[in-house]
């Protein structure tokens, strides 16, 4: 069973067809998204960090 958040592209990103890549380009494609994710993962844990410093400032 499907849904239509499957065929839905990543935020702010136009559909990618898939069918007009090369192996190539896909594992170029998954290198981009990995890094992507990194810095998004990066971006994070400073938040988290400062809201834990602004929760624990406020609980004081």
């Amino acid at each position: 069973m499907t849904s239509d958040d499957d065929n839905k592209p990543a935020l702010g990103q136009k559909p990618v067809n898939f069918d007009s890549m090369s192996i190539d380009d896909l594992h170029d494609y998954i290198a981009a998204l990995t890094e992507e994710i990194e810095k998004t993962k990066k971006v994070i844990t400073k938040k988290e960090a400062a809201q834990n410093a602004a929760a624990g400032f406020f609980k004081s």
